[in-house]
């Protein structure tokens, strides 16, 4: 039975109503298109104390090497106020050439292309030498605990291995082809603290300002560049979030100043060297005492060393696109992190510029490209 196209499997999987963590019937979805084909199919479900519950989906076909894993996530953000949607955001309605919905970038419609991709393979390859498989999470976009890092474990504890893996994100930025993600940097947010002393702004002397101790120490944060980069990553970025003290009277001294900070760092940082320096430089700021935390962090950079298998997406996305992509290590993070631990990881998709977005949607000539982009890719790697 041939394929079906793209734009069908996405229309369905936008008005699935997948707003993290629920799953709208996404998943079922995929799993009976994928079984009818003779994936093996499981359907863990992942959650932990004070947590969500989170459906996930790991499907193979095959059982020899290589085996090529595609993943994604079903699961999206909200739609925020729909009235300013100029289709309902789970309609996926056409309009001018373009799909329109929740989801159809980040990243529905990657996964209906690989789907696609994988099944017009399989129906002109049926015994090809090696395996397919597909992760799909529905815990992404919001707290990732309860998805990939545990369908992950999960996997390997069954004794599924992989050879490489293809994230679908959506990387391209002006037009598709111009962008693969070959790592990401890391993300470590913390938050500052200095107190002092309450007092009327006419009586200083029997006050102590926090916010003239807390300022020296964020310039000492922001100073001087962390790094300068490296072949691969830019520099590394701390970006100050919030300054906060609390106070509603313009001729009272305030008692604490809180500030927030997040770093999107590179592969010459750990999150341990991260704070460690961090810290060196507040200490070294002579600003006085202060309180510092860091939230807990997931999101290490990585690099994926451009190999034979970047060099053949590159080659495919060439032809089927017209464009030569970047390598890229730009942007936040993604669940790549955690396939890093498994396998080589490369992300490539749709373009991001409605990502999050009211009206977010794709043109639909892209997810043919896309698809054909995909099955190149995966007769490349099993020729």
């Amino acid at each position: 039975m041939p394929a079906p196209a793209p734009l069908d499997l996405l229309t369905t999987l936008i008005r699935c109503r997948s707003v993290t963590p629920e799953d709208g019937g996404a998943l079922a979805f995929i799993e009976g298109v994928l079984a009818s084909v003779g994936f093996e199919a499981h359907r863990p479900v992942f959650s932990g104390p004070g947590q969500y519950a989170v459906e996930n989906l790991y499907a193979r076909y095959g059982r020899g090497s290589p085996c090529l894993v595609f993943a994604g996530h079903t699961d999206v953000v909200p739609p925020g106020d729909e009235s300013l949607w100029k289709h309902p955001p789970f309609a996926a309605a056409i309009d001018d050439g373009e799909i329109y919905g929740r989801g159809a970038a980040d990243m529905k419609g990657g996964i209906a292309c690989m789907m696609v991709a994988a099944l017009r393979f399989i129906d002109k390859a049926p015994d090809f030498p090696g395996s397919i498989a597909f992760l799909i999470t529905g815990d992404e976009e919001a707290d990732a605990v309860n998805g990939t890092v545990k369908l992950l474990q999960w996997a390997h504890d069954r004794g599924e291995r992989f050879d490489y893996c293809l994230l679908g994100e959506p990387t391209n930025v002006k037009a598709l082809g111009d962008t693969i993600k070959i790592g990401r940097r890391g993300s470590l947010t913390g938050h500052l603290i200095v107190n002092g002393t309450q007092g009327h702004v006419g009586y200083p002397h029997l006050a102590d300002n926090p916010i003239h101790r807390i300022l020296p120490l964020l310039q000492a944060l922001i100073a001087t560049p962390l790094d300068d980069g490296t072949v691969h990553f830019d520099r590394t970025n701390l970006e100050i979030t919030t300054l906060d003290v609390g106070n509603l009277a313009t001729n009272v001294i305030p008692a604490t100043a809180r500030a927030t900070f997040n770093v999107r760092f590179n592969d010459i940082w750990t999150p341990e060297t991260l704070r460690n320096e961090l810290v060196r430089r507040l200490d070294a700021s002579g600003a006085g005492s202060y309180q510092i935390t860091f939230d807990p962090t997931n999101a290490v950079a990585f690099l994926t060393e451009p190999d034979t298998f970047v060099a053949t997406a590159c080659e495919v996305i060439q032809r089927e696109t017209g464009i030569r992509p970047e390598l890229s290590t730009s942007g936040g993070t993604s669940d790549a992190r955690f396939i890093k631990n498994y396998c080589p990881v490369i992300e490539f998709g749709l373009l991001n510029a409605t990502i999050h977005q009211t009206n977010e949607r794709v043109a639909v000539a892209d997810l043919d490209k896309l698809t054909a982009t995909f099955g190149g890719i995966i007769e490349a790697y099993f020729a």
